[in-house]
């Protein structure tokens, strides 16, 4: 009886270290990792370049959205000079869970983009059909996935809305 309630005590450490992590990620600058962060305090402005390729081979960005103010780190293709980030899961358990800023971004696509330390303004616009879909799919499946070919079950993923996929454009 003593162990279990050692455990209980335990269990409930940990939980209230969690919460408490998850908490104080809301007022960092920034994402940590996997763990959204708050709005970005540091970076210098910038314009959205004309050129986008140099985000071709970069793995991860970071992004936040302006309302509500949360930043996350994310993967990103960029494809004749577009950009895209990807949402998997959403109609997982999992993605209803932990996966709210699809949603928001639907509702209010204004967000920034940081990378190499610049904030770029974007408006993130969610990509339902579009003729370049096989294309981007596929850079994502070379960038992560080890260039699995695209097939009708990857084109299901954005057409059964488990994956969403949002352009960045500046504005």
């Amino acid at each position: 009886m003593k162990l279990l309630k050692i455990l209980g005590y335990l269990v409930g450490a940990i939980v209230v270290v969690i919460g408490l992590v998850l908490f104080g990620s809301r007022f960092t600058d920034g994402p940590t990792e996997v763990l959204a962060g708050g709005p970005f305090t540091s970076g210098e402005h910038s314009a959205a370049p004309e050129d986008w390729s140099f985000l071709k081979d970069y793995v991860t960005v970071e992004f936040q959205l302006v309302d509500p103010p949360r930043s996350r780190t994310t993967w990103i293709a960029e494809h004749n000079n577009r950009v895209f980030i990807p949402s998997g899961y959403m109609n997982t358990t999992f993605g209803k869970i932990w996966k709210h800023w699809p949603m928001q971004a639907e509702e209010d696509g204004r967000a920034i983009l940081r990378v190499d330390n610049r904030l770029i303004n974007v408006e993130l616009h969610r990509v339902k059909q579009d003729p370049d879909m096989d294309t981007v799919l596929s850079e994502l499946s070379r960038k992560y996935l080890g260039g699995v070919p695209i097939d009708d079950a990857a084109r299901a993923e954005v057409t059964s809305n488990n994956l969403w996929i949002f352009e960045l454009k500046p504005r």
